[in-house]
């Protein structure tokens, strides 16, 4: 038995909470595809609702002002020195910080969040208030295993790749589960090619002296796949999220229009 993640409602475009920490780029160009859709034959089947974010300093206040969407502003820096802590790395207090964001998002009547940029670990209080509706983009192949775990994960999977020879990199979708970059595989960008200072060899960057060369080519990739992965393939993903075609089955298996993904 497959289970749809989202059943669109008709005539009411699925609601959708936008999580940012930073610039949001990614969620201007999932804005600007909503407003694109709206503008076309059947209008957007899904609307960003509310633009969440987590640092007072983003860019969620310019976003929310030119595409009149709300904005709610909490600021995880001043909740954690609130309580002792310098940084937010202690992730015990996580669950409190979510269980208010939960709180404030109620009246929006939300029915997936996408973490567009959102630099903060999503913990149960927000997972189990949207079980398999929370999208996110990581810039990596999460399809790349390692013993059976994913081999490109965490902040550094640019540079990981790079490192490693891949000629490829891709961005990928996914659904945002308890283990970082973990959750079920939604969407995988185009390869983008790897391109390196010439002669140079991946492996050439991993030297010491070659460390700000590698921090600069990590840097380059990342601003390209972006541009060429994340900003193609979250928008698209939205899009299907709410049209209904994604669904599991029993067994964590994601299905597109009723047929099994290829992993």
């Amino acid at each position: 038995m497959i289970v749809p993640l989202y059943s669109p409602r008709p005539g009411d475009p699925m609601r959708v909470g936008g999580f940012m920490s930073g610039s949001g780029t990614n969620l201007v160009k999932i804005l600007e595809r909503q407003v694109e859709l709206e503008n076309g034959p059947g209008g957007s089947p899904f609307r960003v609702a509310v633009i969440f974010t987590d640092n007072p300093g983003s860019n969620a206040g310019r976003i929310g002002a030119r595409f009149q969407v709300p904005v709610i502003v909490q600021d995880i820096l001043a909740f954690y020195r609130s309580r002792g802590h310098e940084s937010k790395k202690e992730l015990s207090l996580r669950p409190e910080f979510d269980r208010a964001a939960v709180e404030r998002l109620g009246p929006y009547a939300l029915d997936a969040l996408v973490l567009a940029g959102y630099m903060s670990v999503v913990t149960r209080p927000l997972l189990e208030a949207f079980p398999g509706r929370i999208v996110n983009v990581h810039p990596a192949d999460l399809r790349v295993l390692v013993r059976g775990r994913r081999k490109y994960t965490g902040d550094q999977a640019v540079r990981d790749a790079i490192v490693s020879g891949e000629p490829f990199l891709h961005a990928t979708t996914h659904i945002v589960r308890d283990v970082v970059d973990g959750g079920e595989i939604l969407m995988v960008s185009p390869p983008l090619p790897v391109e390196l200072p010439p002669g140079l060899r991946p492996g050439d960057l991993a030297l010491p002296e070659n460390r700000e060369i590698l921090k600069r080519v990590a840097a380059e990739h990342q601003d390209r796949l972006k541009q060429a992965g994340d900003w193609v393939v979250l928008p698209r993903t939205l899009e299907w999220l709410a049209r209904g075609r994604y669904a599991l089955d029993e067994d964590g298996r994601v299905f597109l229009d009723g047929r099994p993904l290829e992993p």
